[in-house]
């Protein structure tokens, strides 16, 4: 979906396997747009965040499963990463593979927060998968 023959597109790719927040919009019940910053990996195409259970970002991706996640632009307004797609909630935890790319990049923040792997995994139960369909570069 991302064109990597671009330089645009390589750069979107670049951002997408390193940065460490993004931006997820999800909708409320009455249609109200609710972004909250993610811990995110990238990973075969798809998003995959690890969430608190009890969050309404949670409880509104099981009501309307359509989300927006965006990385941060540059200090202009440029740099655009926004990607439109489809939420799903896997009902069981981060396969091996995933869970050690998840820890390869926030192993680090996990530790200064004072939280240890089995901490984070047993409080960030629900794994989001978000499949883009539709991209924005600029």
């Amino acid at each position: 979906m991302i064109d990597m023959s671009t330089a645009a597109g390589a750069r979107a790719m670049e951002r997408l396997r390193t940065e460490l927040i993004a931006w997820l919009t999800t909708v409320t019940a009455d249609g109200q747009p609710q972004s909250s910053p993610v811990w995110f990996l990238w990973e075969d195409g798809e998003i995959v965040v690890c969430s608190l259970a009890t969050t309404p970002r949670v409880r509104n991706l099981r009501a309307d499963p359509r989300v927006a996640v965006n990385l941060n632009s540059d200090a202009e307004g440029g740099d655009i990463v926004t990607l439109e797609g489809e939420a799903r909630i896997v009902d069981h935890a981060l396969p091996p593979e995933t869970e050690a790319a998840y820890r390869a990049k926030y192993d680090a923040k996990i530790g200064e927060y004072g939280w240890t792997w089995e901490s984070f995994r047993r409080d960030y139960p629900a794994v989001v998968r978000i499949r883009p369909t539709r991209v924005r570069l600029g």
